[in-house]
């Protein structure tokens, strides 16, 4: 990423669990907001919230739409430290590419920043999922790192924090809960 491109400055978009662990050192964080993409469950999950066997869904950025995320400014100094981070974190199976991408911080204006796009190439992309399907793989999956729906459950109540509510996503949520309700009860008797 050429720095002349960025001009000067490093920032980081978050869409998801980066808005609210960011696991690195910034200047600033400011609500922002990128346009042609979309935050979807559009990446099949095989180790952290599925297995290949049972796979489970995360997000990504999807073409298409808009997302309000977190905007982060990084200091020069942190900067090779934190992109290391992020490709260590964000690209563990590829399924995400990092690109330089143009968005506006909410009442101030245009940057440009790091942020990790869905790979719709990757064997992992999942695609545009009705709701009632990214239920049924979110319903129950399990990976490394705990849960689908915690993951799920998490990006709801932080959207909601920051003062955003994303329709789709709590919709997905209750469309979640009641399938786990439905096995829970079925395997009862």
């Amino acid at each position: 990423m050429a720095e002349d491109e960025a001009g000067g400055e490093h920032w980081v978009f978050g869409y998801g669990s980066l808005m609210w662990r960011p696991g690195f050192a910034f200047v600033e964080r400011a609500p922002a907001i990128l346009h042609g993409r979309r935050r979807a469950f559009c990446i099949y999950s095989v180790h952290h919230r599925g297995t290949p066997r049972r796979p489970g869904l995360v997000l990504g950025l999807a073409p298409g739409g808009s997302v309000r995320g977190v905007a982060y400014r990084i200091a020069p100094r942190d900067w090779p430290e934190v992109r290391a981070y992020l490709q260590e974190r964000e690209q563990p199976t590829e399924t995400y590419v990092e690109a330089l991408v143009r968005l506006r911080l909410i009442g101030r204006g245009p940057v440009h920043a790091v942020t990790y796009l869905s790979d719709t190439h990757h064997p992992q992309w999942a695609g545009a999922l009705s709701l009632q399907a990214q239920a049924r793989l979110i319903a129950g999956a399990c990976g490394l790192s705990g849960a689908n729906i915690d993951y799920l459950r998490d990006l709801v109540a932080h959207l909601r924090a920051e003062g955003l509510r994303d329709e789709g996503m709590a919709r997905l949520l209750e469309l979640v809960r009641a399938l786990e309700e439905t096995e829970a009860r079925r395997s009862k008797f």
